[in-house]
């Protein structure tokens, strides 16, 4: 595919402030398009969430499904399937729907502190790469069914499953992903208690780094990653790791950046890209325009990366530091909504980074 070629983006608003910030997020899109040169994507909009419950049936339909195999990414807005009614409530929420079916093994989360924003350590810099089909979530780590289950009513099982084709797969990632970055990748374990399964994951990814002889490789036990991330988030830069580890130190990498307002995420395979931010829906403050956008913007930022280093696509991949520049640049000029202690709504947040973008990606 070369830059001239259109893609066909999914757009899934999802629940609560989902309708709000999507819809930013396609717009920042379009202008980091523009200003790239690139051509305009097609987007496609399909049901999800509470409003297909209504409307289909389902909280994630079978045609959405299938509308999302013939596209080439899609963007999902949070979802609050805790509020849904039964039997929808009990069922796999729709980004685990998604991310199940489509193999979205690879979750990658950046952290980086925004100046002019509220970060705890404004310096951090980092990603957390975690693989997202195993490890000790049980929605996720098994063909069918869940690793989770009661012989009796006062016992509690869950399977924590670990395969080497899971982590080799995952640990390449991080090492490409460091390539493109400062050449170093931290693996994050719990071997020396975990010994069998995070041993598995930890030996296997030493093996990996031995073809990435340009990479400089650590590792540290969970426990004391946190001590390390609190002291000194500066010092990473890739940091790999297993599913339940990898969700837990991406929402204090958020933190220490700023808020999980800003934390963006991708789900990605081989051949599909899911941007996503890492926050939930905030009902209590959906449709009153105070909804953070950030978070969504860069996560749809990192689609546009993902699709042009994928397809070789220069302007996509441009498109995508337009994206980041003309949020940075928005929030660093003083715009920025209630939560990272501005005043702007999220309509106005949208607009300033839209000008920002066309000023150029690194203003």
């Amino acid at each position: 595919m070369t830059s001239t070629s259109r893609y066909r983006l999914g757009v899934m608003l999802g629940d609560g402030i989902g309708p709000e910030i999507v819809p930013a997020s396609v717009r920042v899109v379009d202008a980091a398009l523009a200003a790239a040169g690139a051509d305009p994507v097609e987007w496609r909009e399909l049901p999800l969430g509470a409003a297909a419950i209504e409307t289909h049936g389902s909280a994630i339909p079978d045609a959405t499904m299938a509308a999302l195999d013939e596209l080439d990414g899609w963007l999902l807005g949070p979802h609050d399937s805790a509020a849904y009614p039964e039997p929808f409530r009990s069922q796999l929420n729709p980004s685990g729907a998604i991310r199940k079916h489509f193999d979205l093994y690879a979750n990658i989360r950046p952290a980086r502190g925004f100046e002019g924003g509220k970060a705890i350590a404004p310096d951090t810099d980092l990603v957390i790469v975690r693989e997202n089909t195993q490890g000790f979530y049980a929605d996720r780590s098994t063909y069918a069914g869940t690793g989770e289950f009661m012989p009796t009513p006062d016992v509690a099982v869950a399977m924590g499953i670990f395969t080497r084709p899971a982590v080799e797969r995952i640990a390449r990632t991080a090492f490409e992903l460091a390539r493109r970055r400062r050449n170093k990748v931290t693996i994050v374990h719990k071997a020396n208690v975990l010994r069998l399964s995070s041993g598995l994951f930890a030996r296997v990814c030493l093996e990996v780094a031995q073809g990435y002889p340009d990479v400089e490789v650590d590792d540290f036990h969970i426990d004391a990653m946190t001590v390390h991330l609190l002291r000194r988030a500066a010092a990473f830069d890739v940091l790999v790791t297993e599913n339940m580890f990898g969700d837990i130190l991406s929402d204090m990498a958020g933190e220490l950046a700023g808020s999980l307002g800003i934390a963006p995420s991708l789900n990605a395979s081989d051949d599909r890209a899911m941007a996503q931010a890492a926050h939930g829906s905030a009902p209590d403050i959906a449709g009153k325009e105070l909804a953070n956008p950030v978070a969504m913007m860069l996560s749809a930022g990192m689609l546009l990366d993902w699709l042009g280093t994928r397809h070789g696509d220069a302007r996509m991949t441009d498109a995508a530091v337009r994206v980041e520049g003309g949020v940075r640049a928005a929030v660093r000029g003083g715009a920025s909504t209630r939560d990272l202690g501005g005043t702007a709504s999220t309509g106005e947040f949208t607009a300033a980074v839209v000008r920002c973008i066309s000023d150029g990606p690194s203003r």
